[in-house]
């Protein structure tokens, strides 16, 4: 047990260490929310898996396809697409954030639309769908304690000892801000995803010369919901969907494109990014699908990761727990400091109708919303049931913002208004849809309650936006934003 905690303990320092000696003073509330948007694609490609790929990908991404079999592997498909799509969102992302110093992706949408109401409300929405994520992302430490302890730690103390771990963690985010959180991106990322792929790697060779071959796996985990089966035939397709789109509407995950030094390096980022993708998400689903036939797995498949690692030992288990420490400190930092750095940025900013230009304001937000999750985290650590339901209502949500960012960035004559009540009835299809179908909609093919809302969604956006078009002075604003995207490719093929 003590070997495990020490391991743990010891590059929960080493992250510190590191951030301490490494890290500048952000000069302005900008810096704090970008890093300056100085970080090459080495540090973009960490910390956008470090990102999308939380601790909980060992656990409740493992455990769906150790219980229910090859639908686990959406997570290949969309997490594949979402990198794809920060090529097509680089130049727009970049060239406009750099010129008129946008921080969050709600200041993006405020600029698209020139409209502060599009601003607060995608604030709004950002902030509600990512607070009880960050809640989930803190209780997910409590296998790493229950497990590392032979179960001498109870699961409520567990869930206790995890939210105060990753509290503590954002000491730092505060303090170092973007800046802070891109530099450990690059540490956790190599010991979540390099080093935990080396461990899933060894473990699927146990797995097979133990007699857990893929003969081993029952066959109805083999099938993927098609026409007249339970979940619908649209089903996996809507977890990809949503997925793919939704995940950049997650305010700590756009935040990315704001953080690097270029278009080129944003695209790198994403071409880096999809065999790392690829290879992790597939190995991963891989290992938790052969270890549906040991029977401690089968029995509660969430336990998939670590319940393999402690066949190996205490090392082997301290590996693991790293690995879930890593992924949740990548993925709660992100989602702290963003989230903090948006309620300043675009609903206090607003609400005081100034710009915020002081990091000190940052720090705040960031410092009480780390405080407002922690409590939540422990408020819940005995019962998560409705906290998960809450969260996929949250996600279902956060996709509203799909049309507004897609359609803004791709399409010219979508209006605020549009997006306005595109947004607001979107998120409220989706809400109300996810109560009364929580997984999927029989009558709409198996499509999720996400869906359903996207579909309100876009259409209200198109049909507003055609028949109340934009004044001839706004569409000429609007104009004037993509031609200086097409000017400034322009300048930078002649110059080079």
């Amino acid at each position: 047990m003590w070997i495990t905690f020490g391991m743990i303990a010891a590059f929960f320092i080493f992250v510190i260490i590191v951030m301490e000696r490494s890290t500048a003073k952000d000069a302005s509330f900008s810096d704090y929310a970008t890093g300056g948007r100085s970080f090459n694609s080495v540090y973009g490609t960490a910390a956008f898996i470090n990102t999308w790929l939380p601790g909980t990908v060992f656990i409740s991404f493992a455990g769906l396809t150790a219980g229910s079999g090859v639908t686990g592997f959406y997570l290949v498909q969309y997490s594949v697409f979402a990198a794809i799509i920060m090529f097509l969102l680089a130049k727009p992302a970049y060239l406009w954030g750099t010129r008129y110093d946008l921080r969050t992706q709600a200041d993006l949408l405020g600029l698209r639309y020139g409209s502060t109401t599009v601003r607060v409300i995608a604030a709004i929405i950002g902030v509600i769908a990512s607070i009880p994520w960050v809640v989930l992302g803190m209780q997910s430490l409590a296998l790493i304690f229950s497990f590392s302890s032979d179960g001498a730690i109870g699961p409520v103390f567990a869930v206790v000892l995890g939210v105060v771990v990753l509290t503590i963690r954002q000491i730092w985010t505060v303090k170092f801000g973007m800046r802070g959180v891109m530099i450990s991106d690059l540490i956790q990322g190599i010991a979540a995803y390099l080093i935990g792929f080396v461990v899933i790697f060894g473990l699927i060779v146990w797995l097979i010369a133990n007699n857990h071959g893929f003969d081993q796996v029952d066959p109805a985990l083999l099938v993927l919901p098609g026409p007249g089966s339970e979940l619908g035939p649209l089903y996996l397709f809507s977890l990809v969907l949503t997925g793919a789109l939704g995940g950049w509407c997650w305010p700590d995950i756009f935040v990315r494109l704001f953080t690097q030094n270029g278009v080129s390096t944003i695209r790198r980022t994403s071409v880096q990014a999809v065999p790392i993708l690829l290879v992790f998400a597939t190995a991963l689903n891989v290992l938790a699908l052969l270890a549906s036939s040991v029977p401690e797995v089968a029995a509660a498949p969430d336990t998939v990761w670590f319940v393999l690692a402690s066949f190996g030992g205490p090392l082997l288990l301290g590996l693991a727990g790293i690995c879930v420490l890593c992924g949740s400190m990548g993925n709660v930092g992100a989602n702290l400091q963003a989230i903090g750095a948006m309620t300043a940025n675009d609903i206090i900013g607003p609400m005081k109708k100034q710009e915020i230009q002081n990091a000190r304001i940052g720090k705040i937000s960031v410092a009480a919303v780390t405080i407002i999750s922690s409590l939540g985290a422990l408020a819940t650590a005995s019962t998560t049931s409705g906290l998960v339901l809450w969260a996929q209502v949250s996600y279902q949500g956060i996709c509203q913002l799909a049309p507004t960012l897609f359609l803004g960035i791709f399409w010219r004559r979508t209006t605020a208004l549009s997006a306005i009540l595109g947004m607001i009835l979107g998120f409220g299809t989706a809400a109300i849809v996810q109560i009364f179908y929580p997984i999927s909609v029989p009558w709409l093919g198996g499509m999720t309650s996400g869906i359903a809302g996207l579909i309100i969604n876009t259409a209200v956006m198109v049909a507003v936006s055609l028949l109340m078009p934009n004044s001839a002075k706004e569409q000429t604003r609007v104009d004037n934003l993509f031609a200086e995207l097409n000017q400034k490719q322009k300048d930078e093929k002649q110059a080079s």
